[in-house]
């Protein structure tokens, strides 16, 4: 590790290996101790995961939930940010290997995340994106939109195909999302709220309103992880939005423009997964015991068995609290991870004991649509407008910086009073995957003819 000038090198040297929600914490809370402070990501900034979907959805810009990381760390004098990425670990010398370079610590926190999960369908991934960084959010933007112009356009060089608008039952798109957690819940509503609100009469062959969404859950109802009677209502809320929800099916295949739960075949333009995650593989390579998704079994202080020295935080790291229950991997529990692993690497400098963690619940929201959403805090449940209103507040609380929190407060203003969507903006490849065989989905059970063939688009 090479400190920056007039870097104290006489100081216990902190490395911390991610810069999301629990890296980030760490990192400002570790910065005000006698310490040098190291922060390596591949990325250059830090995102705001949960609004990440209104990126997918064009509702916000990548510039308005993201930040540079320096600019957050640039008040601390005793941090510096590296732009590298770690491929392995070498705990017995405290070092950790990057592609760069080799890296040096006295108290190691990783704190990288975790990343897709296909369930051994790895193939499925170019099919169906996930969510979970701003490229990701920026492929399923592009693809969404897309989507409506090739059908716009392949219905203007056919004129003689079938109206749709004459049958209610018949889809002129179809789009799919796999995972009926908070993003699947979110992804879905949103994207019924820009077919029937936001491209509302903005099209002259095809009509968005008539567009087919469709949720796949795994499990027996939308939202397991909060109530049963949030649940119902939060199912209630998508299908008010015109949300085709389908509970207790498994997604069993996904190919070119469709998706397959059991043995039937649905048509889809846009299939989006959202129905699990993994750990970062960094986590097998610490050489100590993970769970099946790969997070690892970190101690009650947040370090690893047998190096007092290593923490693991955030989605990272596989933790009960005192119920049994593994805590969920969400921004509340990786801030309150990231503070308490300060506090421990503080009380270590001090020579005191080290106190385990306890997370705090302070409640769960999920937003379903416009002026829908659900919110548990305890024993206090809410739904509808009032917890639409509690997650609004909460989430422009948690975004760093003025300007992004009066940035995303004007584009949410706006949208709600006209339906508008302020980065409607297509940008990369204009094709899109399985296009040429997806079709337009008729009636369940009745043929469809081919959307657009590649010798037409590019005539």
């Amino acid at each position: 590790m090479t400190p920056q000038p007039g870097a104290d090198r006489a100081r216990p040297r902190v490395l911390i290996v991610g810069a999301g929600f629990a890296g980030l914490t760490a990192a400002r809370r570790i910065a005000r101790l006698p310490v040098q402070v190291t922060v390596v990501d591949r990325r250059n900034h830090h995102t705001f995961q949960p609004l990440l979907y209104q990126v997918a959805t064009a509702g916000l810009s990548p510039g308005e939930i993201a930040a540079p990381i320096r600019s957050i760390l640039s008040s601390h004098s005793n941090v510096e940010v590296l732009l590298e990425e770690v491929i392995d670990f070498n705990l017995g010398q405290k070092r950790v290997i990057t592609k760069e370079q080799t890296l040096e610590y006295d108290f190691l926190v990783i704190a990288s995340g975790a990343t897709h999960a296909y369930f051994g369908h790895d193939a499925w991934e170019p099919l169906a994106p996930g969510l979970k960084t701003i490229e990701d959010a920026l492929e399923i933007r592009r693809r969404v939109l897309l989507a409506f112009e090739l059908a716009e356009r392949r219905m203007e060089e056919q004129p003689t195909a079938p109206n749709h608008d004459d049958d209610a039952s018949a889809s002129p798109l179809g789009f799919g999302v796999g995972g009926g957690g908070p993003t699947g819940v979110e992804l879905a509503g949103t994207l019924a709220e820009i077919a029937r609100h936001a491209l509302n009469g903005e099209f002259r062959y095809i009509d968005p309103r008539q567009s087919r969404i469709l949720l796949i859950e795994g499990g027996p109802r939308v939202l397991p992880a909060y109530s049963e009677g949030l649940s119902r209502k939060a199912e209630l809320q998508l299908r008010h939005l015109g949300v085709e929800v389908r509970t207790s099916q498994m997604v069993t295949r996904v190919e070119p423009g469709a998706v397959w739960t059991g043995d039937q075949k649905i048509s889809a333009a846009v299939i989006l997964w959202a129905a699990g995650v993994a750990a970062s593989p960094l986590g097998r390579k610490l050489g100590v015991a993970v769970d099946r998704a790969g997070r690892v079994l970190v101690r009650p202080d947040l370090s690893i068995p047998d190096y007092k020295d290593v923490f693991v935080i955030g989605d990272l790291a596989a933790l009960h609290d005192e119920n049994g229950k593994m805590l969920p991997g969400v921004a509340p529990v990786a801030i309150q991870q990231g503070d308490w692993v300060a506090k421990n690497i503080a009380r270590d400098l001090e020579h005191q004991p080290r106190r385990d963690f306890h997370y705090f619940d302070k409640g769960s929201l999920a937003t379903i649509g416009r002026a829908a959403a659900v919110a548990q805090f305890g024993k206090l449940e809410l739904s509808g407008y009032f917890a639409w209103l509690a997650w609004l507040f909460i989430h422009i609380l948690f975004l760093i910086g003025f300007r992004n929190r009066l940035l995303v407060m004007i584009q949410w203003a706006w949208s709600y009073l006209t339906y508008e969507r302020g980065a409607r903006l297509i940008t990369g490849s204009d094709e899109l995957p399985g296009w040429t065989e997806t079709s337009l989905p008729a009636r369940e059970g009745e043929a469809a003819e081919p959307v657009i063939s590649s010798s037409r688009r590019r005539a």
